[in-house]
């Protein structure tokens, strides 16, 4: 599969961003990568929600070989050869594919990371203050001055 075949196949899925990558290609919209163009094949992006559609189909997950053993890839799915002559099909396919991927970038993005030791600090001087002390806080240790031999 060439770049052209692949912005002819998604015509009717609208525009595609496709990029080197592997021993193919990744194909993106709207930012977000929903299927892989390898010389295996062409993959969609799956997930629980799209899986079945792709088992009923008789797709198999993507897959490849280390010297150890066989990697199956559950979020990649082989798209059926019938909808290679179905462009309107494939549009729908593609449309759930990139679905699938927002929802898998949604669970993935990274929650916010709290500042634990700071918020301690401050809440044991406000603490010391509220009850008339004065707040303890660790000393930094002084710098071991340099001996020459």
């Amino acid at each position: 599969m060439d770049r052209d075949f692949l912005i002819d196949l998604f015509s009717d899925f609208g525009p595609v961003t496709i990029r080197r990558m592997f021993s193919g290609f990744g194909i993106s919209a709207d930012g977000t990568n929903f299927a892989l163009a390898l010389r295996s094949g062409l993959y969609f992006r799956a997930d629980e929600a799209t899986i079945p559609q792709f088992e009923a189909e008789g797709s198999t997950p993507f897959q490849y070989q280390t010297r150890a053993k066989t990697v199956t890839v559950n979020s990649y799915w082989q798209l059926p050869a019938r909808l290679f002559d179905d462009s309107e099909e494939l549009s729908v396919w593609a449309k759930a594919a990139l679905a699938a991927a927002q929802r898998a970038a949604l669970r993935k993005r990274p929650k916010p990371r709290k500042a634990a030791k700071k918020k301690l600090v401050v809440k044991k001087k406000a603490m010391a203050k509220k009850k008339g002390a004065t707040a303890v806080v660790p000393a930094k240790r002084p710098s071991r001055a340099r001996r020459d031999p």
